[in-house]
């Protein structure tokens, strides 16, 4: 996985979560708080999915091969796709249950200490999860806005431990506020409440990231600023005079495919056009290193006649 894949985020975000699962589960079966249980999946529920990206980097560095040509970069995409779903159906559609059974069936809860102390604890570690993930996104994300980054990141892995963490967060303050409402008011109807919140904020962010993935999988341009300069590249204003037509698709989140028509003069023989070629390649290469496959079609622009 490239440093652009957040591994050092992925892997405090696995550690934290591991750690916060089980302190919660353990508050679950002492208070029998049901926002407690719909956390603690919650966070087993991200554990599985830091898994997953580590493991969807870890096959996408597999060498091409005769069935898969353009290699298996595109592998990172599929395994963050597979998170959003993980997150929508074990996280966010059990809170809802939970929450739902919480308000049929409300009851007090006991030995309080256990989800207050426990969810204390969740929140700093989350914080300390959320702010390595930040300051790796920090890294790559430039002068864009966090929505721009999160919409036009070509590595998915960063974008998804964000919102991730970004979502624990919000759900702990939601199932801290449900926890205390139950106690000062006696009523758990309070604490299926919060729950009900958590389920409907984890569904949410699942559908923008399985939004946002779907997006990569079905495959994307470069972003501007590399058409940008990939078009620069190619020109060199002796025999390569313009670009007719290019395209650019993302075969992963460090592979970059480009194919380009460009202009040649008629007069030019096939060993100087074949010899810029080459260098414009060359020149893409320096110009935008992810473009790992590079094709270039050579043809004769057909200027206008003059007007008579």
């Amino acid at each position: 996985m490239s440093a652009s894949g957040g591994t050092k985020a992925i892997v405090a975000a696995l550690g934290a979560n591991l750690a916060i699962a089980v302190s919660k589960f353990v508050a679950a079966v002492f208070s029998g708080s049901s926002s407690m249980l719909a956390e603690g999946v919650h966070s087993l529920a991200d554990s599985g999915n830091q898994a997953l990206l580590l493991l969807g980097g870890k096959r996408a560095k597999r060498a091409a091969s005769e069935e898969h040509p353009f290699g298996y970069g595109r592998e990172r995409y599929i395994y963050a796709f597979l998170v959003s779903i993980v997150l929508f159906s074990v996280g966010g559609v059990f809170a809802l249950y939970e929450g739902f059974e919480k308000i049929r069936h409300p009851h007090e809860i006991e030995h309080w200490y256990w989800p207050v102390g426990v969810l204390v604890f969740a929140i700093i570690a989350e914080s300390f999860s959320f702010r390595t993930a930040i300051k790796e996104s920090n890294e790559t994300r430039g002068s864009q806005s966090w929505v721009q980054f999160v919409r036009t990141a070509k590595a998915p892995e960063l974008p998804v431990v964000l919102l991730e963490d970004l979502g624990a967060l919000v759900g702990l303050v939601l199932a801290l506020g449900g926890v205390c409402l139950a106690l000062a008011t006696g009523d758990g109807v309070w604490d299926g409440a919060g729950t009900l919140c958590i389920g409907v904020l984890l569904i949410v962010i699942a559908l923008v990231l399985a939004a946002e993935t779907k997006s990569l999988l079905l495959g994307e341009a470069a972003g501007k600023g590399a058409v940008v300069r990939i078009r620069a590249a190619v020109v060199d204003g002796e025999t390569v005079t313009q670009v007719i037509h290019m395209r650019t698709l993302h075969l992963g989140p460090d592979e970059l495919l480009v194919a380009a028509k460009i202009a040649v003069e008629s007069g030019d023989d096939a060993a100087t056009v074949a010899r810029a070629i080459d260098a414009a390649e060359a020149r893409i290469r320096a110009a935008e290193p992810t473009a790992r496959v590079i094709y270039l079609e050579p043809d004769i622009l057909r200027r206008p006649a003059p007007a008579e």
